[in-house]
């Protein structure tokens, strides 16, 4: 593993929770504990955090609820989440605090080893494994995943890797506060051209223990002093007393690696991809590209699966990530206006406030790998886009699983140890556990909806009819949804989920 960063971490920490052992290598001296940086983690990334042994992050965030956005001076709409399950549908958390959690749970996992001051300078590959240089020091990996972040050139040239894409000009002015802001504590206000920062946009952020995270858009060419700061704060909060405990600035670039996958070796997190801010879209990608890893490298360092697993990492999670910059670039065309024509659509866009058009970036949301090889797709569920914003997808094949709330858990606590067929009424469990057991190597569990939840609420809820079958993937993504099934049907379904044909045996 290249980059002890919260990638990194999270890709270790699933892949010793499958028995691999991992040694991650950082070119820093230690951890870097200051700042905010990354804040917003979506429901399903906590999902994983909880299943690799950090649940503390959705425990200690603050679940914010609302989000508000302002033209000017004037509350143009508001949106909530969509409630789903037991975990909040995003924490607002410091990456600082979110990577220590993760340094504990590393600490506590005895297949994991962290070394720090080992800069990787090149990467070497043959047919049994990656040879890891570092300066002089040489080492020996079966397989690499590199998590070394934005500014990780000498990876992706040894793998003869592109990075294209674009920077750009204006700037960003980052502050984190501690202050009593009455009525603020649990919403996101996006502002656009408010007077205290004509022509730009300004983001706030509730943080834990009364802190807020604030955005600015700034000149290309402004330097901020401490004076600057302390006046852009007062615009906002008034004459309220303040503490400010950090500040940065920084500009954006979207760009995406070529490959994310080379040989033996898988790119992920920023490393792969680089997002614009808008829409909390760069670690909330980077941490389902590390899911998407460590169960595939697992099935393929077992023998349960071969390189067409493998393979489907780069097809799923560099599709993933050209969807991210799509939707991330329109928010910027909106945001960030280009010719005469932009500008003035953004202005009247503005002015008549209508939610659906304005684009203040929409909030992270997992990929759906409905067009992925490992994909059984079916007539009766087809996929319908993406759904209003705060709300969740319809089940259908590629979705991920909804996390509903069962007996003493939750629906996707089932699914992180193997594949998961779900039955509906009118199956024959114990027919179908006969017939894969004795052609699917790889980890299997078959449940029935009704034993999993006696009341039926489940299968009303997920939309489950009698006769069908649902095959989940071990990340929770519906790998099919097949009626009237058999248990061949579903071997077919796991074989093509595992990389292979869908007519292998």
């Amino acid at each position: 593993m290249i980059g002890a960063g919260p990638v990194g971490l999270s890709t270790a920490l699933l892949l010793a929770r499958w028995g691999v052992q991992v040694l991650v290598l950082d070119r820093r001296p230690g951890r870097d504990s200051t700042g905010s940086k990354s804040i917003c983690q979506q429901r399903d990334v906590l999902d994983i955090w909880a299943a690799a042994g950090a649940g503390r992050v959705a425990e200690e965030g603050l679940a914010w609820t609302t989000a508000r956005t302002y033209y000017r001076d004037r509350e143009l709409f508001s949106w909530s989440f969509e409630r789903e399950g037991t975990l909040p549908a995003c924490v607002n958390i410091s990456q600082a605090r979110t990577e220590r959690i993760l340094d504990e749970a590393v600490a506590a996992q005895p297949l994991i080893e962290v070394r720090w001051n080992h800069d990787v300078t090149g990467l070497t590959q043959d047919a049994s494994g990656v040879t890891v240089h570092c300066g002089q020091r040489l080492l020996r990996a079966s397989y690499v995943v590199a998590c070394a972040g934005a500014r990780a050139q000498q990876v992706r040239q040894a793998l003869g890797v592109t990075f294209d894409g674009e920077a750009f000009d204006d700037q960003f002015l980052i502050c984190d506060i501690r202050a009593d802001l009455p009525g603020w504590e649990n919403e996101r206000r996006f502002y656009f051209d408010p007077v205290w920062n004509p022509g730009r946009q300004v983001l706030i952020h509730p943080c834990p223990e009364g802190t807020y995270r604030i955005d600015w858009q700034i000149a290309p060419d402004f330097i901020p002093t401490k004076t600057d700061i302390s006046r852009k704060i007062r615009q906002i909060i008034g004459d309220r007393p303040y503490e400010l405990l950090w500040h940065s600035t920084y500009r954006f670039h979207s760009r995406i690696a070529s490959r994310m996958r080379v040989g033996r070796v898988l790119l992920a997190g920023d490393c792969a991809h680089l997002l614009a801010p808008f829409g909390a879209r760069g670690l909330n990608s980077g941490v389902p590209d590390a899911e998407n890893a460590a169960w595939k490298l697992a099935f393929a360092l077992n023998g349960w699966a071969g390189e067409g697993l493998l393979e489907s990492y780069h097809a799923e999670r560099h599709a993933a990530a050209l969807e991210n910059l799509e939707v991330t670039a329109a928010t910027l065309r909106f945001l960030v206006p280009k010719t005469v024509e932009q500008r003035m659509r953004r202005r009247a866009v503005l002015e008549g406030g209508v939610a659906e058009e304005v684009d203040s970036g929409r909030f992270a949301e997992p990929y759906w790998y409905v067009g992925s090889p490992l994909t059984t797709p079916s007539p009766e569920r087809p996929f319908h886009g993406r759904p209003p914003k705060g709300r969740s997808c319809e089940p259908a094949p590629g979705v991920i699983l909804p996390d509903l709330p069962l007996p003493g858990g939750r629906l996707r606590e089932m699914c992180r140890d193997g594949f998961l067929v779900l039955l509906g009424d009118m199956c024959d469990s114990g027919l179908f556990v006969q017939v894969l057991g004795k052609v699917i190597t790889a980890p299997l569990a078959v449940r029935e909806l009704a034993e999993i939840d006696g009341t039926g609420s489940l299968a009303e809820r997920l939309g489950a009819g009698p006769g069908e079958a649902w095959l989940i993937r071990p990340d929770a993504h519906i790998a099919a949804i097949i009626p009237h099934a058999g248990p061949e049907s579903v071997v077919a379904a796991v074989s093509r989920a595992l990389g292979g044909s869908p007519d292998d045996p």
